[in-house]
């Protein structure tokens, strides 16, 4: 912008990108420090004292320096600001110190110093890093306050013209994913070819638990020639019958335990479901990171061994159902889904037939350091694996679903198209960690197979899906999660009875529950729910426009 802005506007601008653009990013990255912010808009420049947010932090009083500014900012955003700033951060400075020093920790510090700079307007990078360990190392202090008096400089400068950039990038990806996401509640909300069906039968809500009892078997798999082990859990239906199986792939930083419920859920409904833990990128792998172990958030081996660990647990099962009495008899091998979330979206479609596309990586990493996609972190690390054509699939799953999945530069339209069996995504419309838009509306026009669907939970993000551990080593905070986790759950639960029933069990009478008509009736506020079978490139370019 070249034109010339008054002093007032300026210090309009400014606050909307703090209190807007950076404070959400702060609540779950803090950054900052010293005795004033100043915000820079090329020769222009409006400062606050560091003093003055402590003593409304503190208190919630505003001085005059505050108070001058608080009428360009409203009372939520002033409130959230408060609490941003006096929240503790569970972390020692030793997990910051090691998250802070992997690549992906470099990236966003990379990306984080060209926004937040020192006095002299140079790159951040180093004084963020310093001021986040130092306050992490003040026992039982380490806030985004702390932070602040911890920055190395008198001062810190706001780069607005690149916040600026920024923050209407945001806007933008914003307005184009609010537009997808109306055009599919759209399509949605019409009447199906189902709609009779469901009039005439009653309505079965798949969000309460089935009739069938089980039991819970726990293993150690030792695939020697990879020279890894790792746990998992078998729930096994009381039946008289082989049942089908059901593999459920945890993502990054989690476990086996964050999708028991479903597990459990699936089970009461006669699934056999499997649920491994990913050794080298789970809960314990981030724990190592911040204990000082491990040097790397997760090793970009993990790309091939997740979706190798399902291949060698359904190896194990077959030899465990021919010699083991516990699983003789009740397994059925020839009916075999998988579902992921996340991490665990990437192993669901990786094992349906989506190969590395290290072409599209090559053309989409370069970019890396201007990305809003937090999600291509993970995607380009296969960049650091030797171009071969590794062989992930699995021909003995019949049918996948992908929740919040990260897909679009790992697979991208090439590979995704080459699927061919049933898939169907679930998407979070305020992802920020795997954006819907890029990371699974766009894909699912990629996805060429008769049988797909796509879910949206209007207002979930990345973490509605999951289950809080017991082995949680940084609790996600609420806001962080959103609202409701609880019914995000239960629409994962009544999607995938019915999906898995149809698509594994070859059950066809539950087909008309995948459809518009059925989701409209258990769709509930604050989380409302969509399903559409398809969607055209020439659709969601209408939400670009």
């Amino acid at each position: 912008m070249t034109h010339i802005i008054s002093k007032q506007t300026v210090w309009q601008l400014a606050l909307r990108v703090f209190s807007v653009g950076l404070l959400p990013a702060l609540t779950a990255f803090p950054a900052f420090g010293a005795e004033r912010i100043k915000f820079n808009y090329g020769a222009l420049e409006r400062s606050i004292p560091i003093s003055s947010l402590e003593t409304y932090a503190k208190t919630g009083k505003m001085d005059e320096n505050l108070a001058a500014y608080s009428q360009y900012i409203d009372k939520k955003q002033l409130t959230q600001l408060r609490q941003t700033l006096v929240t503790p951060i569970k972390l020692d400075e030793v997990g910051v110190s090691q998250f802070l020093y992997t690549p992906i920790g470099e990236r966003l510090l990379e990306t984080l110093g060209k926004i937040i700079q020192t006095e002299s307007r140079l790159s951040g990078f180093y004084a963020i890093r310093a001021a986040l360990i130092l306050a992490a190392a003040d026992s039982n202090n380490f806030t985004l306050l702390n932070v602040l008096h911890k920055f190395p400089a008198s001062a810190i400068s706001i780069n607005l013209n690149q916040s600026l950039e920024i923050v209407n990038a945001l806007q933008n990806l914003a307005n184009k994913t609010q537009n997808a996401v109306a055009i599919i509640n759209q399509e949605s909300q019409q009447k199906t070819t189902t709609a009779s069906t469901l009039n005439t039968a009653p309505l079965i809500d798949f969000g309460q638990n089935g009739s069938f009892r089980f039991l819970k078997q726990s293993i150690i798999l030792n695939d020697l020639t990879r020279n890894r082990t790792f746990p998992a859990d078998i729930y096994l239906p009381i039946a008289q019958t082989p049942r089908p199986i059901i593999i459920i792939s945890h993502g990054l930083g989690s476990d086996r335990t964050s999708f028991a419920y479903l597990a459990e859920h699936l089970a009461s409904y006669g699934f056999v479901v499997a649920v491994p833990e990913h050794p080298g990128s789970n809960s314990k792998q981030l724990q190592a990171l911040l204990a000082g172990i491990a040097d790397k958030v997760t090793d970009p081996r993990e790309l091939i061994d997740r979706p190798l660990d399902i291949k060698y647990l359904l190896d194990e099962l077959t030899r465990l159902s021919k010699s083991n009495p516990t699983f003789r008899r009740r397994l059925n091998l020839d009916q075999i889904g998988v579902v992921g979330q996340s991490f665990g979206g990437y192993t669901a479609l990786a094992l349906a037939g989506a190969k590395i596309n290290f072409e599209q990586l090559k053309a989409n990493c370069p970019a890396l350091e201007d990305t809003l996609n937090i999600s291509l972190l993970l995607q380009c690390l296969a960049l650091n694996l030797a171009s071969d054509s590794y062989n992930l699939s699995d021909a003995r799953i019949k049918a996948i679903i992908a929740i919040n999945p990260v897909d679009s530069s790992i697979f991208g339209q090439a590979s995704l198209s080459q699927i061919k069996i049933p898939v169907m995504i679930v998407s979070s419309s305020a992802d920020t960690v795997a954006p819907a838009l890029p990371e699974q509306i766009q894909p699912f026009t990629w996805l060429t197979t008769p049988n797909k669907y796509l879910a949206v939970i209007n207002g979930g993000t990345h973490f509605s899906t999951i289950a809080e551990s017991s082995n949680t080593v940084v609790s996600v905070p609420t806001q962080v999660i959103g609202s409701s986790p609880a019914l995000a759950r239960r629409y994962v639960e009544s999607l995938s009875v019915p999906f898995f029933e149809t698509y594994i069990a070859g059950q066809p009478s539950y087909l008309p529950y995948l459809s518009g008509d059925y989701v409209n009736k258990i769709s509930q506020q604050p989380l409302p729910l969509s399903l559409i079978k398809s969607l055209t490139d020439e659709q969601l370019q209408q939400a670009f426009k």
